[in-house]
Parts: C-alpha cells; structure tokens; sequence
C-alpha cells in the first residue's frame, strides 16, 4: 500500500472561464491511480462555489484567482507541484507561479495561449460581443454559455450533447475583472520547465509551431528551448471531457519531462538579417510612430507620393529591436526613398491578436500625420503590409479613401489563424473586397508558404477574381515567408522591385 510520504508530485489543475474543479475528475482520479497528488481549482466566482470570496462579486479580479492557487500550492503535501493551465487560467496559473516558483516542478500550458507581462486574460476571449461587454463595464459578469454556445469559445470535436449540457451546468459567470487586469510577471519563471499540449482539432500542432519556430520571428525562438515539450492531443479544447485519459496519461508523461523537442531557428534572428537590396541610405526622420525616409527631392515645393509599410504580428511588446528598426523595414524604406518616393514605417501596436483594433488606430493616425507632412504628397499616398499585418488592410478596403491610391501586400496573413483568438471580425479584407472598388492591390504571394496562410491568400484571390477587384499578383514559387531577409536569390530580388514598381506606377498614374 502507498504511503503519501512516497507521493513526490502533486498536480494543480484549473480550467478555462466559468468551470471549476469538477471538470477535472475523470482526468484527477487517473492521476490519482498512478500515484500523484491532485488538486482540481475551483477559482472564486466560477464553477462550483469555490473557496470562499474575500470580494464582492464585482471586485473579484485576476489577482484573486492567482491568490487562489497560491493557496492550494502552499496546500499541496507533495515536494514537486506541476501546474496545468487550460485556457483563461494559464493567466492566474504564472500569476502564482512567479510566487511559489521554488515549489513549481513544471507548468503544462494546455490548449491557451502564451501570455506576456502586461497582457489582458480579454485578449484570448474569441466571443467579441463579450470584448464590448467588458468595454462598457469591466466590472460586470460574463454570462456562462448555453450548451449551444461553447464553440464560441473553442472547437467543440469530441464532446456530445451531454457533455455541453454538463458543462453549463457546472458553469458560473465569470467576474468581468478576471479577464480585464493585466497579467504581471517579473521574470522568475524563466528558468521552470513548461509543456505545452496542443488540441489539433482547433488548428494548432507541433508542424505548425515548428514552422513559426524556424521562421526566425523572435517571440518563438523560446518554445525551443530544450526545457520545453510539446504533446498534441487529436480533440478539441475541453481534453478533460473529450479525452480524460489521454489526457491524464499526457500530463504524467509531461510531470517525468517527456515531450516533443522543436528544433531552433539557424543563422541571425529574423529582426537581425540584412534586406535582400542593398540600398543606399537616405534622411531618416522619427515623429512619433512614424519613421519618415527622405529622398533628397522631397520638399515643401516639390512634395513627394508617399508609401507607409506595416510591419507583421503580433510582435512582444518589449522587443529590441523594435520593428521599425529592422534591416527588413528600413530596407524597403530606404529602397522607396531611392525611387524619389518617401518610406514611411509606422511602429503599431498589434502585440496580441485582441489589439488589431488599436494597431488599425495606430495606422490611421500614421497616414494622417503623413499626409500632413509639407514634403509629401498628401493625394498620393500608399500603404503595404506585411505577414499579420494584412489583416489591416479590411478597413482600407471597406472605404477606400480617393487619397490612398494603391494598398500592398507581401506573404501576407488575410485571416486569423488557429490559436488567433480574440481578432475582430471587422478584419476580414476577403469580405471587404466587394467594397473596395476599383482599389489597385498589389500582393507578393510565396510558393512555399506556411499551408495555413496559404489558405487565407487563396481565398482571398478567389473573391477578388469573383468580385473583378484590381488585383496584381507578383509570384515568388520558390520563396517562402520573410523571403526579403531570408531568400536573396534574384528570383526575389526582382520579385520586390516588381512589386515597388507597381506599386510607385499606381502612386504616379
């Protein structure tokens, strides 16, 4: 018979919005058979009574919910806790890590998202109606949902009709401040090992974060560290009701280290690697978010066209260097300047899928503060995104403005991608583009493309084709995403002066 002085690892576990503990007890009692210790959170306010509430229901916030599993960790008998995190409570989950880290064996982040310092638990909610809720009152409850209504907050594969019906029995609202303080970490947990287990019928698997990996995009570079394992489950997002013995037998599995490694990107960090072109510099000029690069000609008396590029994301907020200061960005800046035409790059804030409303504020402030510069043409202006920044090109399309003569796009995203969750349906450029007239399009399309974007850019082509919209196509077969840094070959060299070209025509046609 097992003595509980022989139990060496207790696991924490705690669920998305509105559940609790019961949740887990499928998943608990297996673990519970194979000799580990088991707490399922039930976080105050949510499914189940849970601990009692020091708060009114209307101040129960994020730090409570940290407060929570701060105490089941100092509750915890076993020398070794593993936190598991699904959904929403990965916030709460790091939130008490960073305060018991000498007691934290490893967090497992189970189908959610990776947080960073300053993040808000709202950027990973999909349900936009819930985003106005929380805009109008931050305090009020989130509605649990329906049994019908769970696929508004994550794929439903492998649960029957039963199981959405216990599921919102179990469920209770969800205090609105959970979801609306941001996350604060101080870096103590840069050294505890994490697992990450993906659910593949929501979109996401170990080929696809590989693929982010070996792009070089610095805010991945981490999930390669050799401390970190990756497992994918084939269900949706609630494992503990689809799959509970697989997903017990995956977070032991997780506990003793075992996990796919990812392999880490070769050569210079993408933020580091040289523009394809050599160029020559030209006057640079910083107002606010916008770097302005000057061709000689540009004057008050002899203004120029104007092009503003609109770097990808979501990007970490506190990368160094920033975006506007990347080989890449500067290049195709200074490479317009070269062609008497003003670069402009603006630094958003597009940091988190949730933030495309703000990095579309940020776009437009950009290309106002633009036009009213005395050396730019304010009637011929352009704009030109990249990777995730495509998804700003909805609004522009949807109300084309008689100034903005051309918009361009290179290997870009055109839908939210799996794990993208929180985007705004506004930005949707494929439905805008019966709305954009005769709006010329310029888009840089890789043939060796991530198959996820692929997809979002062959749809985007199908309607453009069916609506007649001024689309011109610049193929690149052999190239793949971030070519210009990554791809200098002249295939993509002249695939980027192609693309200029155009785009310069529309800007002086």
């Amino acid at each position: 018979m097992r003595n509980d002085h022989d139990i060496t690892t207790a696991f924490i576990l705690a669920s998305g919005p509105f559940t609790g503990g019961l949740l887990w007890d499928r998943v608990g009692e297996k673990l519970r058979e194979a000799g580990t210790e088991v707490h399922a959170a039930t976080l105050t306010g949510t499914g189940g009574e849970g601990p009692p509430a020091e708060k009114d229901e209307g101040e129960v916030d994020l730090e409570t919910h940290i407060a929570d599993l701060v105490r089941l960790i100092d509750g915890a008998a076993a020398p070794e806790v593993v936190l598991v995190g699904h959904d929403y409570a990965i916030h709460p989950v790091l939130g008490a890590a960073q305060e018991r880290v000498e007691r934290v064996a490893r967090i497992v982040y189970l189908d959610c998202g990776l947080p960073q310092d300053g993040d808000l638990p709202l950027a990973l909610v999909p349900d936009t109606d819930v985003h106005a809720l929380l805009r109008e009152r931050p305090d009020a409850a989130v509605p649990a949902p329906a049994p019908g209504e769970w696929r508004k907050w994550g794929d439903t594969t492998g649960l029957s009709g039963a199981d959405l019906e216990r599921l919102s029995v179990l469920a209770a609202p969800q205090p609105g401040r959970t979801l609306t303080q941001p996350l604060r970490l101080t870096g103590a947990l840069s050294g505890v090992p994490t697992s990450g287990i993906l659910c593949t019928e929501a979109g996401l698997s170990i080929r696809l974060v590989q693929q982010m990996v070996t792009s070089g995009m610095p805010q991945f570079q981490a999930l390669a560290d050799p401390h970190v394992g990756f497992f994918e489950l084939v269900t949706g997002h609630w494992p503990m009701l689809s799959r509970p013995d697989e997903l017990a037998a995956t977070l032991l599995r997780a506990a003793a280290g075992d996990g796919h490694r990812l392999s880490p990107a070769t050569g210079r960090p993408f933020q580091g690697r040289p523009f394809l072109l050599d160029v020559p510099e030209a006057a640079r000029e910083r107002v606010g978010r916008v770097d302005l690069h000057l061709p000689d000609a540009a004057t008050p008396e002899d203004p120029r066209p104007a092009i503003l590029f609109v770097h990808g994301g979501p990007l970490p907020r506190d990368l160094v260097p920033a975006p506007r200061d990347w080989p890449l960005y500067v290049g195709y800046a200074r490479l317009a300047a070269s062609e008497g035409v003003v670069g402009a790059v603006v630094a958003h804030g597009l940091h988190a899928p949730s933030d495309y409303p703000a990095a579309a504020v940020d776009v437009a402030e950009a290309l106002e503060l633009l036009r009213a510069d005395p050396r730019v043409d304010a009637d011929r202006i352009a704009l030109w995104c990249f990777s995730g920044g495509g998804l700003l090109l909805a609004d522009l399309l949807a109300a084309p403005a008689p100034w903005l003569r051309c918009v361009a796009a290179s290997y870009p995203v055109l839908a939210p991608l799996a794990g993208w969750i929180g985007v705004d349906p506004r930005f949707a450029p494929t439905a805008m583009l019966p709305k954009a007239s005769r709006m010329p399009i310029v888009l840089t399309r890789v043939g060796q493309e991530n198959p996820e974007i692929a997809a979002t850019v062959t749809a985007f082509l199908t309607a453009a084709a069916d609506c007649g919209a001024a689309l011109e196509l610049v193929d690149v077969p052999d190239a793949g995403h971030g070519f210009d840094v990554h791809d200098p070959t002249e295939e993509t060299r002249a695939a980027v002066r192609r693309a200029l070209a155009a785009v310069i025509g529309h800007l002086h046609g």
